[in-house]
């Protein structure tokens, strides 16, 4: 670093050790401040490389490198070709390709089977039967868990969090889309007092919503009940969202809290939960979720489209910060935003690497893997790994296995 143009003249060529610098640079957290300058250094070498061999074979790798490292991404929806187009065919690799294509297909039938049930308890659902939900598609409630927690041996738990997330989804749309604001007051209001009377003002759909939100709540409550003898209801009540936070949208996305919260209880523990360790829940927000919630939000706002169907009440942090800063150009509150977003991941690594003790090593991994999720979900453009999600979602409904 002392010396950029004796480093430039010595390594630009060496496209295999920049990706390696380049790639470890997005472990780095808060205070690293050599490791971010050397990810700087990299990255700079790097696209200096690809401005002089774009014809070369690498040249993919490298660009597809340093829009996707690996840190940011799920292996299992990597572009395979992309990665291993270095590696020479042995008989060693031969072996791992072959039990990696028999695990494959494991997995594939085993999230068959759990989408099935998803679909099955979606349909028998007054909620389904609703106009305004009848076009629901369970199975994009699926691919957050199916995605983030691939252990074999979590099929409850994937099957739990996906009835959680159709609440979210629900909610969201009632507030987005179907509610008027008078309407969304006494609906807050009602699930704050947790109980269905004095709803006669509100329109079927929301009376529907309020009943499903409390049998779901409930029946997980009871479940985390049999397992721990501790009633986790009051802590479920409390992440549900509020309505300005709804309204207001700020930095935070409502719905992670929600979802992780309740991942929380799913996932095994490393020791028993009790009320001094679900206090955390009540009182904080826990800096794991704080961060997740907040990539979530800053990267929808830097690359999600707003759906047509939406009022606009939901808004956008960079309009915001454009609004409270009337000097600045949209590229450098872009970058200020993509800075945002390093920052919140520089926090996530250092809660994986130093994880809270009441955090199992199971929630802790399901939370970074949410991280890595949000581009693939929000179909932003040119990323190879949305293709290959939505190939695999094929193969789920089709039963055909991948090639």
């Amino acid at each position: 670093m002392s010396n950029k143009r004796s480093f430039r003249e010595k390594y630009g060529e060496d496209v295999k050790g920049l990706i390696a610098m380049h790639e470890a640079s997005k472990l780095c957290i808060e205070g690293e401040d050599g490791l971010d300058d050397i990810g700087l250094l990299s990255s700079e070498l790097l696209h200096e490389w690809l401005s002089r061999h774009q014809n070369q074979s690498e040249a993919i790798y490298v660009k597809n490198t340093l829009q996707y490292p690996l840190h940011y991404g799920l292996s299992r929806f990597m572009d395979k070709s992309i990665i291993l187009s270095g590696l020479k065919a042995n008989n060693e690799w031969t072996c791992l390709e072959e039990l990696a294509k028999i695990n494959s297909s494991i997995v594939r039938l085993m999230n068959q089977n759990e989408i099935i049930q998803v679909s099955k308890w979606w349909k028998d659902l007054e909620m389904a039967k609703e106009q305004k939900f009848a076009h629901y598609q369970p199975l994009k409630w699926y691919m957050w868990p199916m995605a983030c927690s691939t252990d074999p041996s979590f099929s409850e738990q994937r099957i739990e969090l996906t009835k959680v997330i159709s609440l979210v989804y629900v909610i969201d749309d009632i507030f987005d889309v179907h509610g008027t604001l008078d309407q969304l007051t006494l609906f807050t209001d009602t699930a704050k007092r947790w109980k269905l009377t004095g709803i006669e003002e509100l329109p079927d759909f929301m009376k529907i919503c309020l009943s499903f939100t409390y049998k779901i709540t409930n029946d997980f409550a009871e479940k985390v009940y049999e397992k721990y003898g501790l009633n986790p209801i009051d802590t479920l009540k409390k992440s549900l969202p509020k309505a300005d936070e709804y309204l207001n949208n700020g930095m935070i996305s409502p719905g992670v809290h929600v979802v992780l919260i309740h991942a929380f209880f799913l996932f095994d523990q490393t020791q028993e939960i009790t009320k001094e360790t679900i206090s955390i829940l009540d009182d904080d927000f826990p800096n794991i979720m704080y961060s997740i919630a907040k990539i979530l939000r800053l990267s929808d706002d830097l690359e999600g489209d707003k759906s047509e169907d939406q009022n606009g009440l939901d808004g956008s942090y960079l309009d915001c910060y454009m609004n409270e800063h009337q000097d600045i150009s949209v590229e450098e509150v872009r970058k200020h935003v993509t800075n945002m977003i390093s920052s919140a991941w520089k926090c996530l690594n250092q809660e994986s690497i130093n994880p809270n003790p009441i955090f199992s090593l199971s929630f802790t991994k399901f939370c970074v893997n949410i991280a890595r999720m949000v581009p693939l979900m929000y179909h932003y453009e040119s990323n190879p790994s949305v293709t290959n999600l939505q190939e695999f979602v094929k193969s789920l409904v089709s039963g055909e296995p991948l090639e």
